[in-house]
């Protein structure tokens, strides 16, 4: 058993008796999409496949964290993210060319988790998370007045929700924690929007993935 003496002597002794907690993160995500494309993909001629290019983008937001249990609590991180994926459609003919659409997003990000926690040994602990959440989209270009040919924007919806996992390790310092999380958030909306180009109905579904490496620092 780890007792009560052995927790006092690490840095924030007090920290797993405490109701409350608050801080910040800042983190990089890795966004991308899971594509499901259309049946009959034959009758778009020289369109071959489609596949999704992940690119870097950046989170920050606010922790607030509820104790349940010793080892349980309650964790809600709204968040500021900024991120980017690219849409690459392969056309074959004489020779191949490719189309890239790039989705710019900013997202406010709802994410509520159940997080367990380990243990403390001295100044170190870890943990496992899961649970879901809402994401609205700023930059949605859902109502824009779309153009035709190869100029065509690939429209998605505003509203997402996903489910996510993850988990990370704690380091207790004289005044603060520090953490480092890895997280994967799936989104569970076909966020495509139906537009009459090559570029939409070549895609049944599109789904958010998004990878989530950050750092925490809560008091």
């Amino acid at each position: 058993m780890f007792s009560d003496a052995q927790e006092q002597r690490g840095n924030l002794s007090n920290y797993y008796q405490e109701r409350l907690h608050f801080g910040f993160t800042l983190g990089v995500n890795r966004s991308n999409f899971i594509i499901h494309t259309t049946e009959h993909f034959e009758r778009f001629d020289s369109l071959k496949w489609v596949r999704s290019s992940p690119k870097t983008g950046f989170n920050l937001g606010i922790v607030s964290e509820l104790k349940l249990h010793t080892y349980i609590t309650l964790r809600f991180v709204p968040n500021l993210s900024f991120a980017e994926r690219n849409l690459q459609y392969y056309f074959e003919g004489q020779d191949t060319i490719v189309r890239t659409k790039s989705i710019e997003s900013t997202f406010l990000n709802f994410p509520l988790d159940l997080k367990i926690r380990s243990k403390r040994v001295g100044n170190f602990g870890a943990y496992i998370l899961a649970g879901g959440g809402y994401s609205l989209d700023l930059a949605s270009k859902r109502k824009v007045q779309n153009s035709t040919g190869t100029d065509a924007i690939v429209k998605l919806k505003r509203d997402d929700f996903s489910y996510e996992v993850g988990a990370g390790a704690e380091f207790y310092l004289e005044y603060f924690k520090f953490a480092i999380e890895g997280k994967l958030s799936i989104g569970t909306t076909n966020l495509l929007i139906k537009d009459n180009t090559v570029f939409s109905d070549s895609i049944d579904k599109l789904n958010s993935k998004i990878f989530l490496i950050s750092i925490t620092f809560e008091g």
